[in-house]
């Protein structure tokens, strides 16, 4: 291998096109990559994404790539990034895509590429066992089940053995246990430099070592986290970057969304109100009756939550009524905080742990005043005439104010209506390159809708298809005769289509739903049936057990069905015939009553845009893209997807959806699909 081949960027730049030679040999058929590679082989689309990313390096400018399934996308934006990318941060989807980069894609590219870069994992806090946190947990033994008990002690033994300090290396306690809660810290908890552990801190060490690090892997709740808190160490990383890599970049709006908004929720309070019982007790006694300090608190934070009798609402702050309750609730609660921080005010000097609940609670009473005190709020209790139009005009900063009632929390949200002025602050400053990868970014090869939602309009963007035959392998079924998705027999209907496609088929099922209420019905209707026709396929479904559980059960049985909501559209990767049929039952249309959403679609319709053309249905093409890309995972791979969703065909805007996905061979009629699976088995 060449020297320049084996070492990394140099601080000027090679000119444009300068290394479509050394990534012609890298991708080669007697190139490193398929000699250290198992089942490598030269694909043009990677090995011309490649050249394009590593142009976009030689520039320092920024790139929109879609690479279809089975492209080898990461593999394509990884050598021109360890080679040419200098300070490289690859923030990708979720924490297992991070693990799987940074312990196995990045080291084998690495490996066969010879190349002298040092790598680094960071994730949230919420990852790392704290010392502190666990030594108070162990003294204190406030634990409620024995299986907690059980969890402490893998932890406590875990601390004398881990360098990291990661939770994802303690198999043994599972993610979800509550234990976590109890051993970790949080932006809020933790003492930072005044701890005594500071110097063993692992968050500290896992920061230090991404300072250091060439390659450095985060996912994008971390990424938009800091850039929101500055509380995850990115913030420090982002200066010294020269190479940003956001893979899975379709989630990116979203997540952006939620890290540039704010919420408040009453668990918040009733928790720290929790923590200042506590530490009151614990610490300053003789200084207050704090039961009677919290329990006004905890009171008013209940009332707020009880000003809503529904189990589940979302209401823009226009569609609460003047006379509700709401609004004297969210005051009491304002006047009853501020005794409680008065409080602490006089007791804070008596422990480190009291002074930090009355920084909480001083930061809890701004975030709650910041919703409480906008124009629009004042608005509103005076006129029963405010919009959602009004309310967005009277934030200056074009957010939008709503409430979410769980069944035992209230959230009070502000959520940006564009985040693209908001990223396009952070990408200011030094010249640096910006990839945005995924498999689903564009709707008929256009990039408008994603390119408008990040501020990335005009930058270049490119698509590379998918290498796999999908007019052989897939089959697009949309059966006839379903009736209207909003019909209240619509998901027995689903069913009733889907059980002569799912037998003949042999399971191999996942049900794609676009509601946990979906998700239920068929549940029942599919176990209901299975025992009546002594159909012998392993039902599993999303909820029963954890999503890496349920999915190694799947690929363990080889003939199960599988039904799921938005958590298995993407990111799910069952290759083989385990996998052969992919059931959606409607288009994934966001809920008309989203406050956010019907802000969004009137601030494009002042624009004179259509709110449906421009941002729903791009939206729900995007979000299609992913469930449709389940089904056909490599070059072997064959089977359906059924889209139940009668609007596919009926409405004018049907053909842009169909088109938008993979070039399956379509059919409505079942006989084709039965067909489609015999000759399968013919053919073996």
């Amino acid at each position: 291998m060449t020297e320049e081949l084996s070492s990394p960027i140099a601080e000027n730049a090679p000119p444009a096109g300068t290394h479509d030679a050394d990534i012609d040999q890298l991708f080669g058929p007697n190139g490193p990559l398929g000699q250290i590679v198992g089942g490598f082989r030269p694909r043009l689309a990677q090995t011309d994404m490649a050249k394009a990313i590593a142009e976009a390096i030689a520039q320092q400018t920024t790139l929109i790539a879609e690479a279809g399934t089975g492209t080898g996308k990461t593999f394509a934006y990884l050598v021109p990034a360890l080679l040419w990318g200098g300070k490289v941060i690859v923030s990708t989807g979720t924490k297992n895509l991070q693990d799987q980069l940074f312990l196995r894609d990045i080291p084998t590219v690495r490996k066969a590429l010879s190349a002298p870069v040092s790598i680094a994992l960071l994730k949230g806090r919420a990852n790392y066992v704290c010392h502190f946190h666990l030594e108070r947990t162990l003294q204190n033994g406030r634990m409620t089940s024995r299986e907690d008990v059980g969890h402490l002690r893998e932890i406590s033994r875990f601390m004398k053995t881990t360098s990291s300090g990661d939770k994802a290396e303690l198999a043994k306690v599972p993610e979800t246990a509550l234990i976590w809660n109890l051993v970790t810290s949080t932006r809020d908890t933790c003492l930072g430099a005044e701890c005594q552990y500071y110097q063993d801190c692992f968050v500290m060490k896992a920061r230090k070592e991404a300072q250091q690090a060439d390659v450095v892997v985060v996912n994008h709740h971390l990424f938009f986290a800091d850039v929101a808190l500055k509380d995850t160490g990115v913030a420090e990383l982002l200066p010294s970057a020269n190479t940003i890599i956001f893979d899975e970049a379709h989630q990116l709006p979203e997540v952006a969304t939620l890290f540039f908004g704010d919420t408040v929720s009453t668990s918040q309070i009733l928790e720290l109100c929790r923590d200042v019982l506590a530490e009151g007790l614990s610490h300053a006694r003789d200084g207050a009756d704090w039961a009677k300090v919290v329990m006004p608190v905890e009171k008013a934070a209940r009332d707020l939550r009880l000003a809503f009798p529904q189990d589940v609402v979302r209401l823009s702050l226009n569609q609460i009524a003047p006379s509700s309750i709401f609004f004297p609730a969210l005051e009491t609660l304002r006047q009853e905080f501020d005794g409680m921080i008065a409080t602490l005010e006089k007791q804070a000097e008596r422990a480190e742990t009291i002074e930090q609940c009355r920084t909480r609670a001083i930061e809890l009473g701004m975030r709650i005043d910041s919703w409480n005190k906008q124009d629009t709020v004042k608005t509103k209790t005076k006129t029963s005439t405010s919009s959602t139009k009004d309310a967005v005009h009277a934030d200056p900063e074009g957010r939008v104010l709503w409430v979410e009632a769980f069944s035992t929390s209230l959230q009070l949200h502000q959520t940006p209506l564009s985040i693209a002025p908001i990223f396009n602050k952070q990408r200011e400053g030094v010249p640096r390159t910006w990839i945005f990868t995924s498999a689903t970014l564009a709707v008929k090869n256009d990039f408008q809708h994603y390119a408008s939602q990040m501020g990335l309009a005009g930058e270049p963007a490119q698509s590379w298809p998918s290498p796999f035959a999908y007019n052989e392998q897939g089959l697009l079924y949309v059966p006839q005769n379903l009736p209207q998705p909003n019909s209240p027999e619509y998901t027995d209907a689903v069913i009733d289509a889907a059980l002569p496609v799912i037998e003949a088929a042999g399971g191999r099922t996942f049900l794609l739903c676009t509601s946990l209420r979906a998700v239920n019905r068929a549940a029942e209707r599919l176990r209901a049936e299975f025992e009546e026709r002594k159909l012998p396929f392993p039902l599993l479904v999303q909820g029963e057990a954890g999503r890496t559980e349920l999915l190694d059960r799947f690929r363990a049985a080889g003939n199960a069905v599988l039904i799921g909501s938005q958590s298995f559209w993407e990111g799910v990767d069952v290759r083989g015939e385990a996998l052969s049929l992919v059931i959606i039952d409607k288009l994934p249309f966001s809920p008309p009553d989203d406050p956010v959403l019907a802000a969004r679609i009137e601030a494009l319709e002042k624009k004179g845009m259509n709110g449906f053309m421009h941002h729903q249905l791009p939206a729900a093409i995007i979000n299609l893209k992913q469930g449709a890309g389940r089904l056909i995972r490599d070059e072997s791979d064959r089977g359906v997807l059924m889209i139940c969703d009668p609007r596919l065909i009926s409405k004018g805007y049907g053909k842009r959806i169909w088109q938008s996905l993979p070039p399956f061979k379509r059919t409505r009629d079942l006989d084709v699909v039965t067909a489609f699976w015999r000759t399968d088995s013919s053919s073996n």
